[in-house]
């Protein structure tokens, strides 16, 4: 062997042992149990730090409504899944000035999502994402003339607005600070569905607040948006349980009326996982590029739907 194959083989070795040890730290830091294991995401020793390459940068990311189920920041953890069963999920984030392409450190970061059954902590008793998986009415069915406003509620999770916690759960949900190159890391599980929704992750992006002991004060939210799956990694999911007990009716991506069909800025993550037993774990990555000096509280009228939804699909927007 020559001396400078010699000295190609040793540079390929010392890669190779980088690559490793990168990717042994990522699964040690993991959980047990409904989270990571040491075991999870084996053989994939790429970067979660959601660096999403050129082309990125001056492009804002899609804006959505916050949907009903959001509580405020108050739990500041970037492990998020508690007791949740299900796939184990490393969300790698990356938060941008979309006009000049720099990270935006110290910003707080808030994701929420339902469990892979459908249901979102903090509204147990609305059941699947509220499109029905409550109990059953009882008593006698009403008679007359119906009287006052409207319910707010309807398929696939009760509309738009905003609605009051109904119990003291907290599971999927979580708050955390993004540094100094604008990368944030959550541990979760893979989100399930529910009726009149694709599998989705919520998000909110807040700045110019204070880091206190007590939290994230003051500020404003400058994205409000929403993670969304690809079918393939969706179905592969829907195999495994306890994803393959959810009976909800599933709205595809192609259907969704919240995603935009737009890809990469519309919130569609980029999914790394086995394609041969996706139980072992999924990481997903996306840069989220916002406009700091905008407020964007998803209060707002929600999105058009894109012309590639479905007409037949539920446009409310939990």
């Amino acid at each position: 062997m020559t001396d400078y194959q010699e000295a190609h083989r040793a540079r390929e070795l010392t890669r190779r042992t980088v690559v490793v040890a990168g990717a042994g730290g990522i699964a040690a830091a993991g959980l047990v149990g409904g989270a990571l294991t040491t075991t999870a995401f084996a053989g994939d020793g790429a970067d979660t730090s959601a660096e999403d390459g050129a082309g990125v940068c001056y492009r804002l990311t899609s804006e959505t409504v916050e949907g009903p189920y959001y509580i405020d920041a108050d739990k500041l953890r970037r492990d998020i899944t508690e007791d949740r069963e299900g796939i184990p999920l490393l969300l790698g984030l990356k938060v941008i000035d979309s006009e000049t392409c720099r990270p935006i450190r110290d910003a707080a970061v808030d994701i929420w999502h339902c469990d892979a059954v459908g249901v979102y902590s903090g509204y147990e008793n609305q059941g699947n994402g509220g499109g029905g998986g409550g109990p059953a009415p009882t008593g006698e069915p009403p008679t007359g003339t119906p009287t006052g406003e409207p319910p707010t509620g309807g398929p696939g999770g009760g509309g738009g607005g905003h609605q009051e916690p109904t119990d003291d759960t907290r599971y999927l949900r979580g708050t955390w600070r993004t540094d100094r190159h604008g990368h944030v890391t959550f541990r979760t599980v893979f989100p399930g569905w529910y009726r009149g929704r694709c599998v989705h992750i919520h998000v909110k992006v807040h700045v110019d607040g204070e880091w206190t002991d007590a939290g994230y004060e003051g500020g404003h939210a400058c994205h409000t948006g929403q993670f969304f799956f690809d079918e393939e990694s969706v179905l592969a999911s829907a195999e495994v349980e306890p994803y393959a007990s959810n009976a909800a009716e599933r709205t595809t991506l192609s259907e969704d009326t919240i995603y935009d069909q737009s890809g990469t800025p519309g919130g569609l993550l980029k999914l790394r996982y086995d394609r041969r037993d996706i139980a072992r774990g999924v990481r997903g990555s996306l840069t989220v590029g916002v406009d700091p000096d905008a407020t964007q509280d998803g209060q707002g009228a929600p999105p058009q739907p894109s012309t590639s939804a479905s007409a037949s699909a539920s446009a409310e927007a939990s």
